[in-house]
């Protein structure tokens, strides 16, 4: 997979799966795997070992990554989760929303 359609820092909703209906902004994307890494969504637990004397052992909760095409862009003036559509503005490919026209 070679693009996506969300970016980071666009707020999307999740799909399917265990965070379904979290809203979050996109933290990463990878276009090389085809995935994002969403806000408060999909937490796992991560093992840290201490590395030198005095560190602690610890569980961390952190986001992980979903597959980009389980997410879907949030409209901002619809405010739901909506299909995006390009349109070229003054020469510029910009993103649309398929419902309402709004420039995302």
């Amino acid at each position: 997979m070679e693009k996506l359609h969300i970016k980071t820092g666009d707020t999307v909703v999740v799909l399917s799966g265990e965070s379904k209906g979290v809203k979050g902004k996109v933290i990463a994307a990878s276009p090389e795997e085809g995935k994002v890494i969403v806000e408060g969504a999909n937490i796992v637990s991560k093992h840290v070992k201490a590395r030198r004397q005095g560190d602690k052992s610890q569980i961390l909760k952190t986001e992980g990554a979903i597959y980009a095409c389980k997410v879907q862009l949030v409209c901002p003036k619809c405010n739901k989760g909506v299909r995006v559509h390009h349109n070229v503005v003054n020469g510029k490919k910009v993103r649309v929303c398929a419902k309402c026209g709004a420039e995302i």
